[in-house]
């Protein structure tokens, strides 16, 4: 059985399951489903269209699927799917698509902090955590565990590669590399984050297969074309950690952070 406030507001066509908490003055419009024991927090707001999975917490003030701040939105509907075991903190805001019958995906194992924003058409992978004041324009894609920082602003269409992490105040106008540490404005790959696969149960072979790769591919002086062949070319570079880099790289729409200096005169 639910447990809702009776300050909260709560439309009677909202799907509420077993054990789901609901805090006072929280807003939960129609088309609405939480899954079991989620809780919602004190002044949360869950808009129409959005789903939410299971054992989720829900901050004070936080608001999920708003309408995209898109010029072109016309109020048609679209959504926002929140998956299990999710902590989502106080005033983050999730916005759904932007396009008709489409989605704003956040996956499962989250960790958003307070004042994030993830804009519409974001697809958040699981086990991510996405710290206090950054901001996710449209279309970005974050890959499981996978970091972001306070401050960070990544622009639209941008990707996050899996295990990457993106330092504090940091600006994004490229994809951010799987296993990557990028940091500055714009923001540039500086190193593996060794700490972070080591973490991840990746084997030494494999770090240091992953630390070749990178010097080939973003500290060589080589074009990304140029480099991707010679990672292939390296004894015990057929990994799937190794693969799943060079098909992030290659599958880059928007280009990849690189180097300043690396990157200084050279023809892509």
């Amino acid at each position: 059985m639910s447990e809702i406030d009776p300050r909260a507001v709560v439309h009677p066509e909202a799907r509420l399951h077993e054990g789901v908490v609901v805090g006072p003055y929280a807003v939960i419009e129609e088309d609405v489903e939480i899954g079991e024991n989620s809780v919602v927090a004190a002044h949360a707001v869950i808009k129409r269209w959005t789903t939410i999975g299971t054992d989720c917490t829900i901050g004070e003030f936080a608001l999920l699927g708003g309408a995209p701040q898109d010029i072109n939105y016309t109020g048609f509907p679209s959504y926002v799917k929140v998956g299990n075991g999710n902590v989502i903190r106080e005033f983050v805001s999730i916005h759904r698509a932007s396009r008709e019958n489409e989605t704003t995906v956040v996956g499962d194992g989250n960790f958003i902090m307070a004042y994030a924003h993830i804009g519409h058409d974001c697809v958040i992978g699981n086990n991510t955590i996405i710290t206090n004041y950054a901001g996710l324009s449209g279309f970005v894609q974050v890959e499981d565990r996978a970091i972001i920082s306070g401050h960070v602003g990544i622009h639209q269409f941008v990707r996050i590669g899996s295990l990457a992490i993106v330092s504090g105040c940091s600006g994004v106008a490229q994809d951010v590399p799987p296993y990557a540490i990028a940091a500055g404005r714009p923001a540039e790959v500086a190193g593996v984050n060794v700490i972070g696969l080591r973490r991840a149960g990746f084997s030494p072979a494999e770090r240091k297969a992953i630390q070749k790769a990178f010097k080939i591919l973003f500290f060589s002086g080589m074009n990304l074309s140029h480099a991707i062949e010679e990672v292939s070319k390296v004894e015990g570079m057929d990994s799937e950690h190794i693969g799943h880099l060079l098909d992030f790289i290659r599958n880059a729409k928007r280009g990849v952070c690189r180097p300043k200096d690396v990157r200084k005169g050279m023809a892509e």
